[in-house]
């Protein structure tokens, strides 16, 4: 068996908590060392994992145990992580989005070449099977090219409990940075070919969050193909009733939880004490729980990204959290996926294969500089109310 990946963590907060079922259930992977400013989340890390816990990154970097560094701080710190776990020889897993800005990917990139390590970004929800299986679909020709892809999502993301950054635009917070994300890597990888121009129109329509809860954004590539793609995080319309109440992370959903969100945070008196409510359901906070391991951990399906319909010039093409929906000329089917073994192990597919066997990786950080410049370009589009041209595309 190949020796495991020897992984350290920046951050144990939301998205690593999001990612720990992957990694407890991963034996590719082994966590040796962590930080985080909190004491209670570097204490437990110690005692689950036996690794070292530390209160700054650099001492993560710097520990010669470590191969590769998962970066799951806040948004604002990516680029200042990866230049330095790069400049200590470590490969980079780093959370979507990649930075903040053009400039900073490009000196991420930089940092990761001259140092001869992997640069990755993810999770996004393009690393999830059945959108992956879509893609090899339609790269079999079976259906004719992409002519229009559309994908729907609606959510209680604006009302689950946030740090006070996390509804600053200008911090990296709000729906374009956080969610459009996911839906421009899915389409980018669906349609195949390069985007060249964008309109998008933003919704910020509750004043006491400050930022993006919403968007539509129309995105052309070169053949004239073209995606539409929307989100709404307001907390109505709930897009899993569409999935089969299957969750976006691949678990059955009780329809009855409506507006949970909505309520929990209306019982929260000021930015301070929601805050607190956010690091108590993470790793290390009063009301986290340690995912299962084994059988216990496998989920009833794939995690998904709400609707996705994939226009082809012979089919649509429907991916579900089981499998794919492909609706014909004259008939239709359904193309089912097994269940996966854990969540996410198609992000530890790319990282490790890249490391031990010297795969290029398909999320890399030309891939997600590109689609930054997606995200950037529509609030810039929102803004000047026009098309944006993109030049920064693969």
């Amino acid at each position: 068996m190949t020796t495991p990946l020897r992984l350290g963590i920046i951050g144990l907060g939301r998205a690593f908590s999001l990612m720990l079922p992957t990694f407890l259930n991963d034996e590719r992977l082994r966590l040796v060392a962590a930080c985080d400013p909190r004491p209670e989340a570097r204490t437990r890390f110690a005692e689950d994992f036996g690794g070292t816990a530390f209160e700054d990154a650099r001492s993560v970097v710097a520990d010669p145990d470590v191969e590769a560094v998962y970066i799951a701080s806040p948004h604002q710190f990516h680029a200042e992580h990866t230049r330095l776990a790069a400049a200590h020889g470590k490969h980079v897993l780093v959370e979507k989005p990649m930075a903040l800005s053009l400039d900073e990917c490009d000196a991420m990139i930089a940092a990761c070449d001259a140092a001869g390590v992997n640069l990755i970004i993810g999770h996004c929800h393009s690393f999830d099977t059945p959108y992956l299986h879509a893609r090899d679909l339609i790269r079999g020709g079976e259906f004719g090219a992409v002519r229009m892809i559309h994908a729907l999502n609606y959510t209680d993301y604006l009302y689950r409990p946030r740090r006070p950054e996390e509804l600053v635009t200008a911090e990296g917070g709000g729906a374009v940075f956080s969610q459009a994300a996911h839906q421009v890597d899915i389409a980018r990888m669906l349609a195949g070919e390069r985007p060249v121009r964008l309109r998008a129109a933003l919704g910020r329509w509750d004043p006491s969050r400050p930022t993006e809860g919403a968007y539509s954004a129309l995105l052309w590539f070169e053949s004239s193909a073209y995606a539409s793609l929307s989100y709404n995080g307001y907390g109505h319309f709930d897009s899993d009733e569409w999935m089969r109440w299957t969750d976006e992370m691949g678990n059955s959903k009780n329809p009855d939880d409506f507006g949970q969100a909505r309520r929990k945070l209306a019982t929260i008196g000021n930015p301070e004490e929601e805050a607190r409510l956010k690091a108590a359901g993470t790793y290390g906070g009063s009301g986290f729980k340690l995912p299962p391991r084994g059988e216990a951990a496998r989920p009833a399906a794939h995690q998904h990204f709400g609707a996705i319909v994939v226009s082809c010039e012979r089919a649509d093409l429907r991916p579900m959290a089981d499998g794919i929906w492909i609706y014909g000329d004259q008939a239709k089917e359904f193309r089912p996926l097994p269940a996966p073994a854990a969540p996410r192990l198609e992000v530890i597919d790319e990282l490790f294969m890249a490391v031990r066997q010297g795969q290029l990786p398909l999320h890399d950080g030309r891939w997600a500089k590109a689609t930054l410049e997606i995200c950037l370009a529509m609030l810039a589009s929102s803004r000047v109310g026009e098309d944006v041209p993109l030049r920064c595309q693969a």
